[in-house]
């Protein structure tokens, strides 16, 4: 085995032994990698640090493709200290690299990795969490094979009177087709589209109302829920934390 650097972020840990632990880290140069962290729970350990969840860093690793690669040291590049603060950027931190992961396992494709570490710097430099969410995933339809209609009606393929985007039927929805679909507002229809092309690590300002975001993340539930066939557990951990908040 070779000893090589990789640029990466920790996407989940698991105790090995009493001192060790095992992560699998999402890599731009390899995709998800397995890796052997000895010692790693130690307190006074050089790799407890660089092996937590969330970890975005440069690896140094004995690689190994057909197995375990062993872990030598880390490098910080940043330690999203204001999402690990909050539980709220915590949730949807997880639940976009447990997407991104999946993505991956899809297909490897380095702009991936791109995409999911600018959303989580766009959350810890304080941009709203779920609208960088929505982006993300709108981003991530492409690599899944399945990117929504957004340039003109899904039903009839008219570029004219666009009312309303449903996620069942695929897209945009102009006057003609539109049947009873809920019709969203005009804001929604544009920063759909917008969001699929924007530059993450390019946005400088959000500031969109609370209805249109709910509109926005209608649309992507639903698109996500009748094209991808993913179900993932951070996703319903939002959820969750979205009826209690509501409730206080």
């Amino acid at each position: 085995m070779e000893l090589i650097d990789v640029e990466g972020i920790v996407i989940s840990e698991t105790p090995y032994s009493e001192s060790s632990k095992i992560i699998n880290v999402l890599t731009k140069e390899y995709g998800i990698v397995g890796m052997m962290a000895k010692g790693a729970k130690k307190l006074k350990s050089n790799l407890r640090s660089g092996t937590n969840k969330l970890s975005y860093g440069t690896f140094h690793i004995y690689y190994k493709s057909d197995g375990l690669s062993t872990l030598t040291g880390v490098d910080i590049i940043n330690n999203f200290k204001n999402i690990i603060t909050d539980i709220k950027k915590i949730s949807f931190s997880y639940y976009i690299t447990e997407l991104a992961s999946q993505v991956m396992k899809h297909e490897y494709n380095i702009e991936v990795f791109n995409i999911l570490i600018s959303s989580l710097l766009k959350i810890n430099e304080g941009y709203d969490a779920a609208i960088i969410t929505n982006i993300l995933e709108l981003k991530m339809l492409d690599y899944l094979g399945v990117r929504p209609i957004i340039d003109e009606c899904a039903s009839c393929g008219s570029k004219a009177n666009i009312i309303t985007i449903s996620g069942d039927r695929g897209g945009y929805l102009c006057k003609n087709c539109r049947q009873n679909e809920y019709i969203v507002s005009d804001k929604a229809i544009k920063l759909i589209r917008m969001f699929y092309y924007v530059d993450i690590s390019k946005i400088s300002k959000l500031n969109i109302s609370d209805n249109v975001k709910k509109e926005l993340d209608m649309f992507i539930n639903e698109y996500y829920d009748r094209y991808t066939g993913l179900y993932l557990k951070s996703k319903n951990f939002i959820k969750d934390l979205e009826k209690l908040e509501n409730k206080i």
